[in-house]
This record gives C-alpha cells, structure tokens and sequence, in this order.
C-alpha cells in the first residue's frame, strides 16, 4: 500500500526533502484557477501535483526561483486548464458541472436561483475563447495585476488588456442575453 502517488524522491538539492513547494493557501489558489479555467473536480488534485512537480523540476535544473511562487503557480495552472480545456467536448463540462451545482454539499446556499447564476458565469467562462479566459481568470480570480499577467504569459502589457476587455464584453453580453431570456 505504500506505493501510492505520494511517494516522494529526493530530487536536486532540497533544503527539506518533505516540504511543499506550495504553501496552503497557494494551493488553494492553484486548485481555484483550475476550477475556473474548467478543469473538472475529479482532476484538481492531478492538476495541483502537476504545478508542484513544475516547482519541483525548475528546483531540481538549478532555476533560480520564481520571485512570487504564488504568482507562477497560478499561471501554471492557468495553462494546464488550457490545455486541459482543450481537450474536452464542451457537454461534458457543463454536465459535470451542473453535477457538482446540484449535489447537496456544494456549499450553495440560495438554492436554485445561486445555482442558475453560478452555471450561468461557468457557460460563459467555457464559452470565451481559451486566451481571453485565461487573462480573465488569472486577472479577476487569481487576482494578479496586468503587468503581472504580461510578464508571465510572454505578453504585452496592451494585449492582456485587450484580451480582458473583450472578455468582460463577451461575459457581460452573454450573462445579460441569457437573463433576458
């Protein structure tokens, strides 16, 4: 039973062969952006080690560490939801979605009316294109600046915004289209 996915080797030159890379909280952001970017909940714990194992392998080359790690990670999952994004027929997100929405210990207090809102924003997230929810939910949901965004994304600074106001014009034509329906 011991040979789990947990099993960690010592790799590079570790200054605590048991330390996580992460901290909790960045964690918690890595496993948000996932999320968001429509990765599907059965998968966040796979996308976490990922970004971890990404730490990990930057350590292990001799990288010079990321000035904010909490940052970095963030835009690593945001990538992985990418490419995870694309790998997957639209339906079966927003089934596994409307799954998770439904099910009693979702967290959602308001019932219907909070659910039909929380599936309303998911659709429209899954319905932008794959550059511009990225900006989006590395901007508005992992809370990182532009220039931040740019930096890590290789970007201009004018193209992240860019990409973010038609993003937000997309969304907000979206939401409001299918609230007047």
């Amino acid at each position: 039973m011991g040979h789990g996915r947990r099993t960690r080797v010592p790799i590079g030159r570790p200054r605590n062969a048991d330390a996580d890379p992460l901290d909790a909280s960045q964690a918690d952001r890595v496993r948000a952006v996932l999320a968001l970017g429509g990765v599907s909940q059965d998968y966040l714990q796979d996308g976490l080690q990922q970004v971890r194992l990404r730490l990990l392998e930057r350590r292990a080359r001799g990288d010079e560490p990321p000035r904010d790690i909490g940052a970095w990670a963030v835009v690593v999952a945001s990538n992985l939801a990418v490419d995870w994004h694309r790998s997957k027929e639209r339906q079966e997100r927003v089934s596994e979605r409307l799954t998770l929405l439904s099910s009693p210990d979702s967290g959602i207090q308001d019932g219907t009316e909070k659910s039909l809102q929380a599936l309303a924003v998911a659709e429209g997230l899954d319905a932008l294109p794959a550059a511009q929810r990225q900006v989006l939910v590395l901007r508005y949901y992992a809370d990182l600046t532009v220039p931040q965004i740019a930096g890590h994304l290789g970007i201009p600074s004018g193209t992240v915004k860019s990409r973010l106001y038609a993003a937000a014009k997309l969304l907000r034509d979206r939401l409001h289209v299918e609230e007047a329906v």
